[in-house]
């Protein structure tokens, strides 16, 4: 009892009550402990767990106000209110322009402005207003319009703000030209040109002119050099944001500089058919491989005809207050500082090569996305793409900006969000039957399917499209189910690689998603031959699709016809041991080699059972006694290694000298290790490909031997996907090796002699890639002539023949570009120099950036995880 006495004294003020009375419990939570309001005296913090029934009050216990309570005054202390910074609303608000439908930009716009111009004196939030337009003008294009409409503003109220703005932007275009950042220069080049209104004379055309002249003076030099092109997409890019500005003056400046950029513009480039994705006789539904510069340059011969419509382009400057427009048009203007282009024009960190268009959405009986005779169809890409390429860092914002997209364009730009693809039939009159979500998906399938190679690895665009499917699947899945359609339809004339990036895409979206495509519609195609391009997509497809789950489980997403693809076999964990069988030849010594091995036996142990198979095999008349025992011994590693990478690490590495050996004795033993790894991970080639992956890091293979393996004899090795994605990987090792050594030239400080130590391995190391490339293009050059000895070894059918002339074609294209790619990118690279030293100045602001930066992490924060995801129903949207 003394324990609730105790409770009692301390019941009211800590905890108030667990309950209490709904009237009356707060007086009496001073005499019991077990307490149901407040004490008597003062009340206590709990207020009971109900509490606040009628009795209960406040953060004190339950029960009526006592009469010192009753006054007017509230002697409770308030909480202190918080008003954020005018700094950070600025940055919030600027950040945010033109996301939300529900809010009117042009009301944005001016509260922006007058805000900046009111607190003009405030030094840190004028730089940062300066900073932060910069910044979201490189960073989120979309909203260049709109920034560009609260300079407009702003030169209204504070015009010396405007000038000092445009003295910035200037300065940044200056150090992107120097950078050869070519992406930074269009977008501060579009920034400038919706400004051209407040620009004295000629304004930004003064700068297209020298971009113009530069470009004719490099493509008169050599008309294979693609810095003169992309200096052209520029001006090209530039003219429609100046055409939409507030410049009234502007319709024969452009249609000038348009018919002196047709001498460039309107030439392909010698390059072009190196990244034509449909090489072969593409379906009636693509489009005919047109580059983008030359598809500019007509769309906006054909604009300046009609008037400059710019159907899709944003004006906000037109939309606020008429008092505001009287004083835009009577505003002051500003000379634009100086922009100087350097003598020797920094190509940039990328290769650049001739853009084509590329539309999964093209030739439907209902346009979703502009045509190609449109202006809207360059604009809405180069925006969509130069947003997907930025953000790269951020997969949920991408996706956020691309569903949002009609949000940073003009109205009626677009249909309403997830209109099925039926109901466009039922639009009427002029109106747009564009589909916001599939000019989104569009543009990350042409950055998904850029040729020569992607900007950032293909697993970020997968991402994308993944983030966007779980945001609105309602829109996207319908929108991707038709464009897996397009894509399967053409895989057949489609460039290999892309065809290979195709399928790596399809089973990594459907294993996001449950595994649930319409897999009826295929069915006609599992009768082919597996020589079939289609036939090899879906195989290609399941076993990647195996490689992410696991068989029986692929297995039952199948109709019964696809069952006979995944056997049995492919739903074993570990393969058999082919030598467990006595019919195989050298079983037994293949079994006491396992025995040895799983002993961990030394090699003189090991020794005299491959010395009995030599014997053997030489009273056989085998040509190579050297492959029957390499044979036994490889296949062993493989079985003790089945487990796990892991395992087959560790054994390889127990094992190597003896595999190390084998190579330089017998080069047709070498390739047996290969052969017989695939054996025995024949039915999950996957697993076979990444332990061949390995064996070349050991250097117990050589890039020779697995080309000669894939490519030597067997034509119909060449349909098969995880054959590919071997020579594939090969390469790439061989030419990364090359970057990464003549990479090493650019650390700063090295001496003369570790200099030419670097060079001469760089080009012993390009002269085995040259051998390596002739080796390919011979081997390949056969089976596409249909000149190799042993072209098929099934029934010699002609169509079969066929078959493996054209994977050889494709092949032959494929990495006669790839080594082409990489000859160029070595001239380039032999032609770096070291950029300046920042200036002190340039490096502080940064530092300072950095510093606000992580002061202020949440001004940054963009919410982009949104549940929901598709299911198999949303693909079957469209036939």
């Amino acid at each position: 009892m003394a324990d609730y006495e105790r409770g009692a004294e301390r019941g009211g003020e800590n905890r108030g009550g667990y309950q209490g009375d709904r009237g009356e419990g707060g007086n009496r939570g001073g005499e019991r402990g077990y307490g149901y309001g407040e004490r008597e005296e003062r009340g206590g913090r709990g207020g009971g767990y109900r509490g606040r029934y009628n009795g209960g009050g406040g953060r004190g216990g339950g029960g009526r106000k006592r009469y010192r309570d009753e006054d007017d005054h509230d002697r409770r202390p308030q909480r202190r209110r918080y008003e954020e910074p005018l700094i950070v609303k600025v940055r919030k608000q600027l950040l945010s322009i033109a996301e939300s439908p529900l809010k009117r930009v042009e009301t944005e716009v001016a509260e922006i402005a007058k805000i900046v111009c009111d607190n003009y004196d405030d030094v840190e939030l004028r730089d940062s207003f300066y900073d932060l337009s910069l910044q979201l003008v490189v960073e989120q294009p979309f909203k260049i319009p709109f920034v560009a409409a609260v300079v407009m503003v702003l030169n209204t109220l504070k015009e010396e703000m405007v000038m000092e703005l445009l003295e910035r932007a200037v300065k940044c275009l200056n150090t992107s030209i120097i950078k050869g950042d070519w992406r930074q220069v269009k977008l501060y080049m579009k920034f400038l040109g919706s400004l051209q209104g407040l620009l004295e004379g000629d304004g930004v055309f003064t700068i297209l002119q020298d971009f113009l002249t530069k470009a004719l003076d490099l493509q008169t030099e050599n008309n294979e050099e693609t810095i003169g092109p992309e200096l052209v997409k520029i001006i090209l890019l530039t003219i429609p944001y100046i055409m939409a500005s507030s410049a009234t003056d502007a319709h024969e400046k452009a249609a000038a500089m348009i018919e002196n950029t047709d001498i460039i513009a309107s030439e392909p480039h010698v390059l072009q058919a190196l990244v034509d994705p449909y090489p072969g006789d593409a379906k009636d539904d693509t489009i005919a491989p047109v580059g983008v510069l030359s598809l500019l340059q007509k769309q906006l011969q054909a604009e300046s005809q009609n008037g400059w419509e710019l159907f899709c382009l944003p004006r906000p400057w037109k939309m606020i207050e008429p008092e505001q427009q009287e004083a835009l048009a009577s505003a002051s203007r500003h000379t634009l500082p100086t922009i100087a282009l350097p003598e020797v024009v920094n190509a940039g960190p990328r290769p650049l090569f001739p853009e084509l268009y590329f539309s999964v959405y093209a030739n439907q009986d209902v346009e979703t996305v502009p045509p190609i005779t449109d202006i809207s169809s360059c604009l809405l890409r180069d925006a969509l793409v130069d947003t997907i390429n930025i953000l790269d860092y951020n997969r949920n914002a991408t996706a956020k900006f691309l569903i949002d997209i009609d949000c940073y364009f003009a109205p009626d730009t677009f249909v309403k969000r997830a209109t099925p693809f039926d109901r466009l039939r039922d639009v009427e009159g002029d109106r747009s039957t564009w589909k916001p979500e599939d000019v989104a998906v569009d543009a990350v399938f042409s950055q998904l399917f850029q040729l020569p190679v992607p900007e950032h690895k293909l697993v970020y665009y997968h991402a994308v499209l993944t983030e966007s499917c779980k945001i609105a699947p309602a829109a996207i899945a319908p929108s991707l189910g038709r464009a897996i359609r397009f894509l399967y339809r053409n895989v057949d004339s489609m460039d290999l690689e892309l065809s290979s990036r195709f399928m790596d895409w399809f089973s990594h979206h459907l294993s996001n998603f449950g595994f649930t495509w319409k897999w009826t519609e295929w069915i006609d195609d599992v009768e082919l031959s597996d020589l079939d391009p289609k036939k090899a997509f879906i195989i290609g497809s399941l076993d990647k699709e195996i490689r992410l789950s696991f068989a029986q489980r692929i297995k039952g997403t199948l109709p019964p016809p696809y069952q006979q693809l995944i056997t049995e076999e492919k739903e074993k964990d570990t393969p058999d041991f082919k030598f467990d069988d006595p019919s195989t030849p050298f079983s037994a010594e293949g079994q006491e080699i396992l025995a040895l091995l799983r002993k961990k036996a030394t090699e003189e142990e090991i020794q005299p059972v491959v010395d009995r198979i030599h014997a053997l095999a030489v009273e056989q008349a085998l040509p190579d006694p050297l492959v029957p025992s390499t044979d036994a011994y490889v296949t062993s590693i493989c079985y003790i290694g089945s487990k796990s990478l892991s395992h087959v690490l560790s054994c390889i590495e127990r094992c190597k000298d003896r595999l190390l050996a084998i190579g330089p004795v017998s080069p047709v033993a070498r390739r047996q290790i290969i052969t017989s790894v695939m054996q025995y991970w024949k039915d999950q080639p996957g697993i076979g490909v990444n332990i061949i992956d390995k064996l070349l890091n050991y250097t117990i293979l050589s890039p020779q031997s697995v080309v000669q393996w894939a490519i030597g004899s067997e034509g119909k090795r060449l349909s098969q996907s995880f054959v590919y994605e071997m020579v594939e990987a090969t390469v790439g090792k061989v030419t990364g090796r090359i970057r990464q050594v003549q990479l090493s030239l650019r650390v700063p400080g090295l001496l003369e002699e570790q200099k030419q130590l670097i060079e001469k391995t760089v080009e012993m190391e390009r002269i085995n890639m040259r051998e390596l490339g002739r080796e390919m293009d011979e081997l390949l050059t056969a089976w596409a002539n249909g000149s190799k000895d042993q072209e098929i070894e099934m029934d010699g059918r002609e169509e079969d023949r066929e078959l493996v002339r054209g994977w050889g074609e494709r092949w032959l294209r494929v990495f006669r570009r790839k080594f082409a790619v990489e000859e160029a990118w070595g001239v380039d690279a032999s032609r770096w120099v070291a950029p300046p030293e920042p200036e002190v100045e340039e490096v502080q602001e940064v530092i300072a950036g950095e510093v606000k930066a992580v002061q202020n992490p949440e001004e940054m924060k963009i919410d982009g995880d949104v549940e929901g995801g598709a299911e198999a129903g949303d693909y079957e949207g469209v036939n």
